[in-house]
């Protein structure tokens, strides 16, 4: 073999690795593309879909690549978002560390769990049975009101309901295992919390309704409060008119702490961390009523005369806010 042909030999090896290099690291310019990859896809799969959408030009040479590193096994699922200057070992590093695009959804305080999983169809374009079959998943056979934390989570796609609601629970479970001692026990402490979270949404008041209902308690007095009677309605009928009626405060259920004395069986919506914390740590004050005071909160008081004044300051107010809504 003449000496020419053996430096082309030596050489080659050598330009099959630069040619390879430079294929794995030379950017090129994305323009913004999203591409899914989905579960069981192998690198041949995501490969075509990467060179379909234009987020790389061989597929063969991702496809060798992740064969190459050994990390054909570590591509992670999910929904990616390519855009810039990318070499086909930024493509590559992105989809092994799973930096799938994320979503965010709010979910507030005070609903019902069903109006949260409605929600959370509505906000993801999904059914509501999907959202019932996950919660069922999570919480088999067991009461499913209050054990929902209202907060802003993160998701990717596809989405998974499952993830999300076992996020909402976990994270109610870390704050009450925060909150809990030998005296008040979770689902206690839930129902609480929900009552206080339907009464005020001022916070600093929400210690003096936990205190309020933590006194009427000791001393055998019922709650008398207006959203246990309307959620033991909307239990019974499955809906609520939007108006309480004098009627509705003396029709018994479960929930109606007017005819019944203690706490409702079950919590009456999903209170927010605050509400949690308030309902763990009421007020060291003697109140047992609160009104509305006509500004967006409550006027406390200890005795009866003195809630009776404050009832009377309120309609006041009511009938001038009426006379001068009519007005208009």
């Amino acid at each position: 073999m003449s000496s020419d042909w053996k430096k082309v030999w030596i050489l080659l090896p050598l330009l099959l690795i630069f040619m390879a290099w430079f294929e794995v690291t030379q950017d090129r310019l994305v323009d913004a593309v999203d591409v899914t990859i989905e579960s069981g896809f192998g690198s041949s799969q995501i490969g075509t879909s990467l060179q379909n959408a234009g987020v790389i030009d061989s597929k063969l040479a991702f496809k060798l690549l992740t064969r190459v590193t050994g990390k054909s096994a570590s591509l992670k699922v999910g929904l990616y978002h390519f855009e810039g200057r990318l070499s086909l070992w930024d493509v590559l590093k992105k989809i092994e560390r799973g930096d799938v695009q994320r979503f965010h959804l709010t979910v507030p305080e005070g609903l019902r769990t069903q109006d949260i999983l409605q929600l959370l169809a509505d906000k993801t374009n999904t059914t509501l049975k999907d959202w019932r079959l996950a919660l069922e998943e999570l919480l088999p056979g067991q009461e499913w009101e209050g054990k929902l934390l209202p907060e802003t989570y993160s998701y990717s796609k596809p989405l998974k309901p499952v993830s999300v609601l076992e996020q909402m629970i976990t994270a109610q479970r870390s704050i009450i295992a925060s909150l809990t001692t030998d005296r008040m026990d979770a689902e206690r402490l839930r129902i609480i919390a929900s009552i206080i979270e339907k009464e005020t949404r001022v916070d600093h008041e929400r210690v003096l309704v936990s205190a309020a209902i933590r006194n009427r308690i000791q001393i055998g007095m019922p709650l008398q409060m207006d959203p246990t009677v309307i959620y033991g309605i909307w239990r019974r009928d499955g809906s609520f008119s939007g108006n309480i009626r004098r009627k509705d405060l003396s029709a018994d259920t479960p929930w109606n702490s007017y005819t019944r004395r203690g706490l409702p069986p079950t919590p009456i919506c999903n209170p927010g961390a605050a509400s949690l914390r308030a309902a763990a740590a009421p007020a060291d004050v003697s109140y047992l009523y609160f009104v509305a005071d006509g500004t967006g909160g409550h006027a406390f008081a200890s005795t009866h005369e003195e809630h009776q004044e404050n009832v009377k300051k309120w309609v006041r107010i009511e009938r001038k806010q009426n006379r001068q809504r009519d007005s208009k």
